[in-house]
């Protein structure tokens, strides 16, 4: 039986009431509706809110993340008194202040094959708002095994995607993306960037998705892709067909239980390990900094792109962007001595690892990067 609206509720949801296709009936189920939303960063907060506001009984929020400065240009859940707390508390005050007439639940963790299944229990719908492949990848089984949606949503630069994946009824992720792409070919936003106003756009096209769902109407995104590009203000929409063959969905999977997927995507689920070469490779940057003061024979490599220079630099670097490092092995020096640095050093960590493989015997990652850099060698410098 659906739950009954008050007079305040009644009166908030007015508009809603009008439309022939929400309606009493209609806003009595949104109410009675629970959804999980995996990420309250860029895509987490615009669908949280507006479903908040929508008025979702109930919303679970998954992420272990704290509030960081450099979030606040796109999600907009938070705010600048919320730096250094955690986003799901973050995110649940913020959405009680919204609309006190819902539940907000919060798990702060990363999302794995040991909890994700119990995380979900309660909720109807999945909505993704991951920046990671492994997290993606255990979403969309989960939403197989359990047979819930799950509204995709992704954001690079100037371009998202969002599609509905129902594995009862159409395909899954996995049909489309049977398999990751290669590790570092597809950069985060932490090293791409991403247009503020971006996730906003995408994020409100998952929310109206999730609420169609609920409601029961128009036609859902099940087996379309949408591709939105803010640049040139056009949407596309490309239609997907169901993979028999898919080792999740297919007549045959061979995946029946939820796995983590860290190997299989070559990246971690969450970044406690970013910006680390390994194999002994890293070096703070106080210890690059006495190699300069002492005269040593090295070559600093910034891998960022040139657009970044204009933020910070260092003096006598040589700037190649990672993304063109492979095709200018030729311009440097295998006995030479290198260190790679970018913002955060997770591009120099994949630089430095191209190099060895590549047989250079002398070569290193700045550990955290410039924006190390900024905090223990020269504070003057701008972090970003």
């Amino acid at each position: 039986m659906l739950p009954a609206l008050t007079k305040a509720e009644l009166l908030r949801y007015s508009r809603h009431l009008l439309i022939p296709e929400v309606g009493l009936e209609g806003q009595r189920k949104l109410k009675n509706a629970s959804v999980l939303i995996i990420g309250s960063g860029g895509l987490g907060s615009p669908v949280a809110l507006y479903l908040a506001a929508a008025g979702i009984g109930r919303i679970g929020l998954v992420d272990y993340d704290v509030v960081d400065n450099s979030n606040l240009q796109r999600q907009i859940i938070h705010s600048t008194e919320k730096i250094g707390t955690l986003k799901v508390e973050s995110a649940r005050q913020r959405l009680s202040s919204l609309n006190p007439y819902i539940q907000v639940d919060i798990f702060n963790k990363v999302l794995t094959s040991e909890n994700a299944e119990r995380i979900a229990a309660e909720y109807d719908i999945l909505v993704d708002g991951t920046d990671n492949f492994p997290t993606r990848y255990l979403l969309n089984d989960l939403a197989v095994f359990t047979g819930k949606p799950f509204v995709y949503g992704s954001v690079f630069r100037f371009e998202g995607q969002v599609s509905v994946f129902d594995a009862r009824s159409g395909p899954c992720y996995r049909c489309l993306f049977p398999v990751p792409p290669p590790p570092g070919s597809v950069p985060s936003c932490g090293d791409a960037g991403v247009f503020g106003i971006l996730p906003g756009t995408i994020g409100t096209i998952q929310a109206a998705e999730v609420i169609k769902l609920i409601l029961g109407v128009g036609e859902p995104l099940i087996g379309k892709l949408l591709l939105y590009d803010a640049l040139a203000m056009t949407m596309q929409s490309v239609h997907l067909r169901k993979n028999p063959n898919c080792i999740v969905c297919g007549t045959s999977p061979s995946i029946t239980h939820l796995i983590d997927y860290e190997e299989f995507c070559g990246v971690p689920a969450y970044n406690l390990h970013d910006g680390l070469a390994g194999a002994g490779r890293d070096v703070d940057p106080v210890v690059v900094a006495a190699w300069l003061s002492q005269g040593e024979s090295l070559q600093l490599l910034d891998v960022r792109d040139p657009v970044e220079q204009q933020i910070s630099s260092l003096p006598e670097a040589l700037n190649i962007p990672i993304e063109r490092l492979a095709h200018r092995i030729s311009e440097l020096d295998p006995a030479q001595k290198y260190v790679l640095f970018c913002r955060t050093g997770v591009r120099s960590a994949r630089g430095v690892q191209l190099l060895a493989e590549l047989g250079f015997g002398q070569v290193f990652n700045m550990a955290g990067g410039l924006n190390a850099w900024a905090e223990q060698v020269d504070p003057s410098m701008n972090r970003y």
